[in-house]
């Protein structure tokens, strides 16, 4: 398969060593100070882009992709929920395929399908409220985390009593606490923690008076994301459309 990366950061350098490892090409790699790549012959012979950028960027990337035909894989957050109406349109009336996802890690993927059983369960015990928080190294940008959005939108869609999620309160790399927001008995919080280099932690908690039960994610490294990249790609070179990890990795 042909690969064509987009950002080429710690992220970018991962995703080639994984990719190269399971017998793939990298047949170019973009970055902001390239971007005269996506108009080259080699970016058009690309069977599948992985995009890993910043969220001002990621959009723009997309649809340079779109533009050239090439397949693209997306893993940058805080942009998709923005355009996600015209993604859909775009796929399903245009032709063009994308695979995003707030997180690729294998691990995230089950501990996702653990979170919407759980929730399940916890819909019948209306004295437990839930919270969720995500601890992410200093210099992510976007908060809360895709993840943790992905990981609230899972509980809300599973417990009757929870409507929404809502930012909660920001902990900044210099040990600063911002209350963004009081939520309400029908909203899911997520408190986003800043510190170090922490790879990512995702923790959702369910508390009553009588007890607590706490289920948690902890990256060791961002290899996990590269060779969930790549596999993500391995699917989406191979079907069409909108697609997202729940196709490529069906824990349901």
């Amino acid at each position: 398969m042909k690969i064509a990366l987009i950002g080429y950061g710690k992220m970018g350098h991962m995703i080639e060593q994984a990719a190269l490892k399971r017998g793939h090409d990298v047949v170019c790699r973009i970055d902001v100070d390239c971007q005269e790549v996506f108009q080259s012959e080699a970016f058009r012979t690309a069977d599948v882009a992985i995009e890993f950028t910043a969220p001002g960027a990621a959009y723009g990337n997309v649809l340079r992709c779109f533009e050239a035909g090439v397949k693209v894989v997306s893993g940058s957050t805080g942009w998709y929920a923005a355009h996600a109406e015209e993604m859909r349109r775009r796929c399903s009336e245009e032709g063009k395929t994308l695979l995003w996802a707030s997180n690729f890690s294998i691990g995230v993927m089950v501990f996702g399908a653990v979170n919407r059983y759980l929730s399940r369960l916890m819909n019948g015990f209306p004295q437990y409220d839930v919270r969720v928080e995500e601890v992410h190294h200093v210099h992510k940008l976007d908060h809360p985390s895709g993840t943790a959005i992905t990981l609230a939108e899972q509980i809300v869609g599973e417990v009757d009593r929870k409507h929404a999620w809502t930012p909660g309160c920001l902990t900044q790399a210099d040990g600063t606490v911002v209350r963004e927001h009081e939520p309400a008995a029908d909203e899911v919080a997520i408190d986003s923690i800043r510190r170090g280099e922490v790879p990512g932690i995702h923790s959702i908690t369910w508390n009553s008076t009588a007890d607590q039960i706490t289920i948690t994610h902890d990256a060791h490294s961002r290899e996990g994301f590269a060779l969930g990249a790549v596999l993500a790609a391995e699917y989406t070179a191979g079907h069409s459309g909108l697609l997202n990890l729940n196709d490529v990795f069906n824990f349901d």
